[in-house]
């Protein structure tokens, strides 16, 4: 790797390992806690490729973009920010960072995008893009923040689509945010100034299909579960679509956007969503992912849901470390719905400004018939060693194995299409939703080492790789910084 690299950071432990794996690698390196001496820099003609935190003491390092794009439009700026929301994925994107990552991050993963970034400099000849938008006083982002990797890769899916003529499909649990997902698509796009308006079910006659449709015209139209539809109402809004196509009033066309449940395909399969309606909505396919999918980002998530009822009026309250750790081990299955619930129940009922793991479990009792029970004291409580069974998911029964727990999940998918069968290829539909989860957590497990991973499954380090290439896994070895 050759160049020299400018780093602007305010956390001095941060500019060091940095400094130290880029100089490793073969840079020369700048670094400093100011915007300002960046900004001098760049208009020196120093450097190569800036690095640049988000929230500085001076400023904002999205927001200096611009200028570092004004003064020198062929230097690539990756940000790096601890700010995991949708809104700095899209506001790095508008602004055109090079690229965009969040705090902690894999430093290995960073290296390799230096390293794209040095190699792949932007052509002098690019025009410098406009400012990026401002945030409105409604923040679109709540409560979509994470740093798990599939929430990231939501939020540049986000990014890059944000302002595309393309009809986007938002897949995904009941629960998971979707129409969060979808206002956002709309609050930050250049369309945010015209209607945003929600179809429904309910909205089955033609005549309530286009008054809504009209009243959508040049903004946003969210069609809530189109699989939901009967028959007569998906054949409607196909005729919608195609009027607007083809009709004089195309530049009005609103930007179409549909949530569905976690596997529209099976939809069509099954004969629930026409297919002709799918392919007119399904341009880009955003899948949200579940909280079970995203441990780590539960307790942060619980805690921004807490401050966000505090300022709805409820009462101010913190998470002790055990109820942290309790509600990371819930599998939430109504996901960030039930989370926002939990968390205004437990603001109310809190006895102190701190909520303690033993008021987390009560209120999670009432959500689950199974909670964890409270640990014993003493040595007796622990494990009785290598025989001792994996403790079963909260809300199904502490006796039942994961057999029973498959064959639970099968029959209600089974019992999902009445009188008919699943669509065809069920046996590798099943195969592969085991096979990538246990992959994926084995991969979380080991940070990423592959032969420790294949000798966890006990499988060879060939086969692993090729499963990981088949299912599209991506590899990240994790060392990450603070």
């Amino acid at each position: 790797m050759d160049g020299t690299v400018l780093i602007a950071d305010d956390d001095r432990t941060i500019r060091t390992v940095l400094t130290q794996a880029l100089t490793r690698a073969g840079c020369r390196v700048h670094a400093t806690g100011s915007l300002a001496q960046l900004l001098r820099w760049v208009e020196e003609g120093r450097g190569d490729l800036v690095i640049t935190d988000v929230m500085m003491p001076d400023g904002n390092g999205i927001d200096m973009i611009p200028a570092i794009r004004k003064a020198r439009p062929d230097l690539p700026v990756i940000v790096i920010s601890a700010q995991n929301t949708i809104v700095t994925a899209i506001r790095a994107t508008e602004a055109a960072a090079f690229d965009y990552l969040p705090k902690p991050f894999d430093l290995p993963d960073l290296m390799a995008r230096a390293g794209q970034a040095l190699s792949r400099r932007l052509r002098k000849s690019d025009p410098a893009p406009a400012p990026a938008a401002p945030e409105t006083g409604a923040d679109p982002a709540l409560p979509l923040i994470g740093h798990a990797p599939s929430m990231q890769n939501l939020f540049r899916m986000v990014a890059r689509v944000l302002n595309a003529d393309l009809p986007v499909m938002i897949a995904g649990e009941a629960g998971v945010g979707k129409t969060v997902v979808a206002r956002s698509f709309h609050d930050l796009s250049d369309r945010r100034e015209a209607g945003f308006v929600v179809l429904t079910s309910a909205d089955l006659s033609e005549e309530t299909i286009h008054g809504t449709a009209d009243r959508a015209q040049g903004g946003t139209l969210l069609i809530e579960d189109p699989a939901g539809f009967d028959a007569a109402a998906q054949a409607r809004l196909i005729g919608m679509i195609e009027a607007w196509e083809v009709g004089p009033g195309r530049n009005l066309m609103p930007r179409l956007i549909s949530t569905t449940g976690p596997d529209p395909q099976a939809d069509v399969g099954s004969g629930r969503l026409r297919a002709d309606l799918y392919y007119r909505l399904a341009g880009v396919t955003i899948t949200v992912p579940p909280l079970r999918a995203r441990l780590d980002d539960i307790p942060p998530l619980a805690r921004h849901l807490l401050a966000r009822a505090a300022a709805q009026g409820l009462p101010q309250r913190t998470l002790s470390e055990g109820a942290a750790a309790l509600i990371r081990a819930y599998p939430f299955p109504g996901n960030v719905r039930e989370l926002e619930n939990l968390m205004r129940r437990l603001a109310l009922t809190a006895a102190a400004a701190e909520i303690t793991e033993a008021e987390a479990r009560t209120a999670l009792a009432e959500s689950s018939p199974i909670v964890p029970p409270a640990p014993a004291a003493g040595p007796a409580a622990a494990p009785a060693g290598p025989a001792a069974a994996p403790v079963p998911p909260l809300g199904e029964p502490a006796n039942m194995r994961l057999a029973q727990s498959v064959e639970m999940h099968l029959q209600r998918y089974f019992d999902l299409h009445g009188d008919d069968l699943p669509p065809p290829g069920l046996y590798d539909r099943i195969l592969r939703e085991i096979e990538k989860p246990l992959l994926e957590i084995a991969l979380d497990a080991t940070g990423g080492n592959q032969l420790r991973c294949a000798d966890l499954l006990g499988i060879n380090r060939n086969t692993l790789r090729k499963k990981l290439t088949d299912l599209n896994i991506e590899v990240t070895r994790r060392r990450k910084l603070m």
